[in-house]
């Protein structure tokens, strides 16, 4: 069997020391912003794309990544980590389809999510704070990645 992937990109967000997580209805779990990459979008951009269409709100990516002098090139924003998710296994371990997560740290100035229609409404939307995600039950690597973004916004100076 062959095994598809897809690519995609999660951005978690920050406000004020917070990192904002939705319920996924089909996956039953509490996740950030995120979702495939479009044929015409760099990963970065669809993660800022992902997080204004479910949260309405307007992210700035925090990135280091240093600048290369290339004629005819760009250096990219470099994710803060990269996964492979395996998203559908059969029967005898098979797996069907996989994700290669992109996963981004951004700061919004705000935390009045207004989705855009289709989306999660705010209801499924919560802030989390460092001792909130320590004393969770959330998906280990989702506490991992919402404590290492809330301490690089909080410690970036821009």
């Amino acid at each position: 069997m062959e095994t598809t992937r897809h690519f995609t990109a999660t951005v978690y967000i920050v406000n004020d020391g917070a990192v904002a997580l939705h319920r996924h209805e089909r996956l039953g779990i509490r996740i950030p912003p995120g979702g495939h990459v479009d044929r015409d979008e760099l990963p970065h951009e669809a993660g800022l794309r992902e997080v204004r269409e479910e949260t309405g709100l307007e992210p700035e990516l925090v990135d280091d990544t240093d600048s290369v002098p290339a004629p005819d090139g760009e250096a990219l924003p470099q994710p803060r980590q990269q996964m492979l998710y395996d998203i559908n296994v059969h029967d005898g371990g098979a797996v069907g389809h996989q994700h290669i997560d992109h996963i981004y740290y951004a700061r919004v100035d705000s935390r009045d999510i207004d989705p855009a229609q289709g989306e999660a409404g705010t209801e499924a939307w919560d802030w989390y704070a460092p001792d909130d995600l320590r004393e969770s039950n959330l998906d280990p690597d989702t506490v991992q990645f919402s404590l290492e973004a809330i301490d690089v916004v909080s410690g970036d100076s821009n």
